[in-house]
């Protein structure tokens, strides 16, 4: 018998794991794959982190909690996860990005440069803007190393007392009023709450989110520009650009290393809108036509240098119906997170909190009523 089961030991899990056994709860945390895994959404080396969030300004109080939180892991790990490179924004002045960051950042004082174009060509001679593109800054954001913070979290949660199984798929759970029983693969368990972070396997084990969440395959790669000293963190921030025609935006990050950063290095690109409709169970792994033909467009569209193609993978986003996340009591005893989107993992910090929290108090005093899964009830 357990205190909390979480189901889905993946970046939310791991976090959830962490704050539960910090404050002493009794968890075992069940991941199907390894910890952590290239098969879902916290692959792929780098993860931005922002404030001025162009997508909800709701969700600047989760991150100004997400940074303390971040801080707080580096502090108990002692280990660096956050990187300050700043983050540049490029789009027309009525575009959702443009317009997003300068609402946040107007609501809640945070600090954005608008940059005139003299400077944009300056600081940025390495892109080529269209005409009437506006360039922001801004100076406290950056990323986050997704695969080693997953490993911390699950580590530290280990040297707090919880149970963590990888390689054990759940089957099924059950709600007995009295408690819950959560069969798996290799073993059943009882426990008096449970918290599901599953991604995009959610909709398999969720009741009635089958229809919710809508897996996408993403594709991102890695380039090698002609100087690679021009792209390092201590000179070149991260970046979003939207395009004039088409939707969503590009995204990436300075070229970083092996030996600091590990594999694949790089300086990371990819194409943030949702891919084609896939199955989590049988995603295809492999580069298809198409893949590099997106991100083409930006690379001859965009960047001046030339560069040398380095590497490829796909993950998973996770799409909500409005592409905002879903935290919520299911039923009492039962605490789901999923719906992430594609712009979930610099809230892990947060979200583990929340969950805990949710699990263990019934409530949060974090403001997540935009989150609630009842926004799509008829």
């Amino acid at each position: 018998m357990f205190d909390v089961i979480v189901i889905g030991v993946g970046s939310m899990g791991s976090s959830a794991c962490y704050y539960l056994a910090k404050k002493g709860h009794k968890v075992l945390g069940l991941e199907q794959f390894d910890i952590p895994h290239e098969r879902g959404s916290h692959a792929g080396q780098s993860r931005i982190i922002r404030k001025a969030y162009f997508e909800h300004p709701d969700y600047v109080p989760l991150l100004n909690r997400a940074y303390e939180n971040w801080k707080e892991l580096e502090t108990d790990a002692q280990a660096r996860l956050y990187h300050q490179t700043g983050i540049a924004y490029f789009g027309l002045p009525g575009s959702d990005i443009i317009k997003g960051v300068k609402l946040s950042a107007s609501l809640y004082d945070i600090p954005v440069e608008s940059l005139q174009p003299h400077v944009i060509r300056d600081r940025y001679s390495m892109f080529k803007l269209p005409q009437g593109f506006e360039a922001l800054f801004e100076a406290d954001a950056g990323f986050i190393t997704p695969e080693k913070a997953v490993r911390l979290y699950k580590g530290q949660a280990i040297k707090n007392g919880a149970e963590i199984h990888t390689g054990e798929k759940v089957i099924k759970w059950k709600n007995e009023g009295r408690y819950i029983e959560v069969i798996t693969d290799k073993n059943n368990y009882h426990c008096q709450k449970i918290i599901i972070t599953t991604g995009a396997w959610a909709g398999k084990i969720i009741p009635g989110f089958d229809d919710k969440i809508k897996v996408t395959r993403q594709f991102m790669a890695w380039i090698k520009p002609e100087k690679e000293s021009d792209f390092t963190p201590a000179n070149f921030p991260c970046w979003m650009i939207a395009d004039e025609n088409k939707p969503g935006c590009y995204y990436g990050f300075p070229f970083l290393s092996s030996p600091e950063f590990g594999e694949p290095k790089g300086l990371k690109l990819a194409y943030h809108y949702p891919g084609k409709i896939t199955d989590p169970n049988r995603v295809n792994r492999e580069t298809v036509a198409g893949d590099m033909e997106t991100l083409n467009y930006f690379l001859y569209k965009y960047l001046v240098c030339g560069f040398e193609k380095l590497s490829e993978k796909t993950c998973l986003y996770a799409n909500s119906p409005d592409e905002n996340f879903i935290i919520d009591k299911l039923e009492e005893n039962v605490v789901i997170a999923c719906g992430f989107s594609g712009h979930g993992f610099k809230f892990v910090s947060v979200v583990g909190e929340i969950l805990a929290d949710l699990a263990t108090k019934g409530t949060t005093d974090q403001p997540i009523g935009f989150l609630r899964a009842s926004r799509f009830e008829n």
